[in-house]
């Protein structure tokens, strides 16, 4: 990536007209920034067929422009006394709500309403205008979970945060999750394990965050994938050093599909809202994709 001196750029140029109207801020964006966020802008997320709402969530992938143009991504610490994933390095997010009206509006509006009062955002397209939406995730949860991913225009900006849920925000830089060269170093000499899955083996990534001495732990599981997929859209790059994914590794709409067609949460859940789609036939579907995939590589 060129390492090119910043100049500047208005961001609002930077986005679909549909998704930002005007902003007046202006900031230094290095050539790689501007491309950068100009990809995701035009990125169009692929349709999925229908799956439960009731397992369906998003998370906020907060995007910023640093003070040197480069771009920085808004992390936060789990609060020690949640239930779960307590004191996790993770983004901001929540389950699918009952006053949604649809799966869509869901991984939309999670961006703009006050269920990330996590970390205080506003509820203001113009400040935090909507970059895209990335294919949905599964997590070990049983959670069916959309990225949304937003740039943050105004540096005057204060994160208020909620001391239940979260002990520490902080920024890391998004093209660090493409190589494993300092400051940000992968943490050992095996930067991501291979774990069997279904049919296949998933690859799970793990990245320093710099901060582990004063107790931040290393960005993993999902935030990890979900982050190393939006520095691939973003940059238009591989990673560098490593592989994204395992030999032979099932696509994430497979792995769904697999999922839903066997795990008792998801296939009660499909019965309980009355989802007919047939998500066996989707993951034969997809399984016979990617068997041609690896053929074609022989």
């Amino acid at each position: 990536m060129p390492n090119s001196k910043p100049r500047a750029n208005s961001l609002i140029e930077l986005h679909k007209p549909k998704r930002a109207s005007s902003v007046a801020l202006v900031v230094p964006l290095k050539d790689a920034s501007r491309e950068c966020l100009k990809r995701l802008a035009r990125y169009e997320c692929p349709s999925l067929p229908p799956y439960p709402k009731s397992q369906a969530a998003a998370v906020l992938v907060g995007l910023f422009v640093g003070r040197w143009g480069d771009i920085y991504v808004l992390l936060s610490r789990r609060s020690a006394t949640l239930s779960s994933y307590a004191g996790d390095t993770a983004l901001p997010g929540g389950r699918w709500d009952k006053t949604d009206a649809s799966l869509e509006d869901t991984a939309a509006s999670f961006a703009e309403t006050a269920r990330f009062i996590q970390i205080g955002l506003p509820i203001d397209k113009r400040r935090v205008p909507l970059l895209c939406t990335l294919p949905p995730f599964l997590a070990r949860s049983h959670l069916i979970v959309t990225p949304v991913v937003v740039l943050v225009t105004d540096p005057t900006l204060r994160p208020i945060l909620n001391a239940p849920e979260v002990d520490t925000l902080f920024s890391h830089p998004l093209a660090s999750f493409l190589h494993d060269r300092a400051p940000f170093p992968l943490p050992s000499s095996s930067p991501y394990h291979d774990m069997p899955w279904g049919p296949t083996r998933v690859r799970l990534h793990s990245f320093l965050t710099g901060r582990e001495a004063s107790g931040t732990k290393p960005i993993a599981g999902l935030t990890a994938s979900i982050l190393l997929e939006v520095a691939q859209i973003g940059y238009g790059i591989a990673p560098e050093g490593f592989e994204a994914d395992a030999p032979g590794q099932a696509s994430r709409r497979e792995r769904i599909a697999w999922e839903l067609s066997r795990a008792e949460r998801f296939v009660e859940a499909l019965k309980r809202e009355g989802i007919r789609y047939d998500w066996t036939k989707e993951e034969r579907r997809e399984r016979e994709k990617r068997l041609g995939r690896d053929k074609s590589r022989l």
